[in-house]
């Protein structure tokens, strides 16, 4: 599917946080993996529609004012 490869993360959790997904990570990091790739995932799907909508908008913006400079 995917070319992957590792990457070492550090983060600051709140303790409880923090001991969960130590739990997980010792219990099943498969789990935390998907979990983590996941939410990265997401974001840059929403990062990517953001892009995409503000260039929508921006270019409307454009057609719109042009047409009012026209009237």
């Amino acid at each position: 599917m995917w070319q992957t490869r590792s990457v070492q993360l550090s983060v600051r959790l709140p303790h409880d946080v923090a001991s969960e997904a130590e739990e997980v990570q010792r219990t099943d990091p498969d789990s935390l993996s998907r979990m983590i790739e996941y939410g990265l995932t997401r974001r840059a799907v929403y990062h990517r529609l953001r892009e995409d909508d503000g260039r929508s908008t921006d270019s409307m913006a454009g057609e719109s004012a042009a047409g009012f400079a026209q009237t």
